[in-house]
Formats: C-alpha cells, structure tokens, sequence
C-alpha cells in the first residue's frame, strides 16, 4: 500500500513537470512588443522579418538573420572567421565570459563579414551582431572590419555594413579605441580606390562605432526610430545640464537634421541597397 501511494506521488511529480515544461515551451513561442505591449507569436515575427505586424518596431536582429534576409541564398562566404578575440590585458574573467557566450549562443565574435550577391550584385557586407557582448568593437572586430574593406579594395567591390554597437570594448582597453583609427585608416582607402560604401545604421549604434567607420559611408541609410549617437542621452543631458528634445538621437531626428541620407523600412532593404550598387556600378 505505502509503495502504491510513493509510485502515485512520484507519478503525479512527474506530470507536474512534464506540465512546467509544455507550458515552458508555450511561453518560449511568444514574445511581446516592448513598444506597443502586444503578445507576437515568434514564428509570425520571423516571417515579418522581425519586424512588429501591430506597430512595425523593428526587433534586433542577429548577424545569421540579417545575412539571410539580405545576402542572396548560397552567396555568402564569410571571411576571417579565424580572427578571434584575445586577452591583450589579461582582463580577470574576460576570456571566461567571451567562451561562455560562444557557447551560449553560438556566435564567435561581434560581427561576421563575408561576399556575396545581393540581388545578383556583388559586394562585401559586414553585419554586427549585438547578441555578443552588445556588438562591442574589440581588436578581433577591428581586424574583421579592417579585412572586408581591404577585401572590397582588391576585389573592386561595393562595401555594405550593418552596424549595431554598445562602442569600444572597455575590456582591451587602449587596444579597443584604436580600432577606430584603424577601420577608418581602411575607410579612407577605400574611398581613394573609388569604392561604394553603404553604413546601415541599426537600434543601437552607439560609441566608438558611431564616432568611426559607421559614420564615413558615402551613403549612409538607418533602420527606424534607431538609436544613434556617441554616449548616450541620459549623459548628454547630466553633461550639458539640458533637456534633450523629443526623439533626439533617434533615425528622424538625425535624418531631420542631415546626419543620415535615409530611413529604410526592412522590407525594403535589400532592394534598396542593390538598387544604390547598380546606379553606383552604372
């Protein structure tokens, strides 16, 4: 009688969990809108590209994601995926944390550069991805960057770069902010081999990326209500002992004010910049 009574207790557990667990899986299928509060089934938001079907904020979006919607399918090859962070500093808990989130999430490094064909045109695209350490630019994104343009010089091609970014990586110190001479030195270069360079500016491009290679594109779009800027506005405004105007460092703010070329709904990315590869190429 006792074993009978243990059995349906443990069987009972047993459902109990099973129960967690689907309900688990239930809520893993569902995300809400952090803009207009709205429950989005995840399947559905993927086919939207992401992108809100009640409000059309555009979610952040991981490199693979991004290369998918915009590279055409089977034409990107990535390039220096050899090149990964270091400890120049030997920063206590650095290296632990980088391999924790390789392993989390699958992501090597802060951004992923590679050619490819974006509407049968050929180009070189760079996309960061902020799901590591919020697409920080360490030495490892700078010589990853630095290598796409350089790659874009000798093939003659139009460079792309999707930017999102938290800036420089407090971790290598020094070593992080040089990355801003660097990727601009190779900017410059580009620029005198008479090269295309599109930046895509994404939610949020912020720091030593927006104070660098982000902000040189010859044209330079944006994904809306972005935020872009060098530090952010809570500092702004305790530096300057001002209230900030309303929307300010966000995409129509600062295409309002000239600092970027247009804003571009992600349906319509990638049409957009193949068109601006072809009247550039013609």
């Amino acid at each position: 009688m006792v074993i009978d009574k243990v059995k349906k207790v443990n069987e009972a557990e047993k459902d109990n969990v099973r129960n967690e667990k689907a309900a688990d899986m239930m809520i893993g299928k569902w995300v809400k809108c952090d803009a207009c509060k709205e429950i989005i089934y995840k399947d559905e938001l993927h086919a939207n590209l992401s992108v809100c079907p009640n409000c059309g904020k555009h979610f952040r979006l991981s490199a693979r994601r991004r290369i998918k919607q915009i590279a055409d399918e089977g034409t990107f090859k990535e390039i220096g995926k050899d090149i990964l962070t270091t400890d120049p500093l030997e920063f206590k808990g650095y290296m632990k944390k980088v391999e924790g989130l390789r392993e989390k999430t699958k992501i090597d490094e802060a951004v992923k550069c590679g050619t490819c064909e974006i509407e049968g045109e050929k180009a070189v695209l760079g996309v960061m991805d902020g799901n590591f350490l919020m697409g920080s630019m360490g030495k490892a994104v700078g010589e990853r960057i630095t290598l796409a343009i350089e790659t874009a010089i000798k093939k003659k091609l139009p460079l792309i770069m999707f930017c999102v970014s938290g800036g420089a990586r407090m971790q290598e110190g020094i070593i992080s902010l040089m990355q801003m001479a660097k990727t601009s030195s190779a900017i410059a270069n580009l620029n005198k081999a008479g090269l295309l360079y599109i930046s895509v500016l994404t939610d949020p491009t912020t720091g030593g990326v927006t104070a660098s290679f982000a902000s040189l594109g010859d044209i330079i779009l944006a994904e809306p209500k972005a935020l872009i800027g060098f530090a952010g506005p809570r500092v702004i405004e305790q530096t300057i002992k001002q209230k900030l105007p309303e929307g300010f460092q966000r995409s129509e703010f600062l295409l309002e004010h000239g600092f970027i070329d247009k804003i571009v709904e992600r349906k319509d990315m990638k049409e957009t910049i193949a068109e601006l590869i072809r009247l550039h190429t013609k």
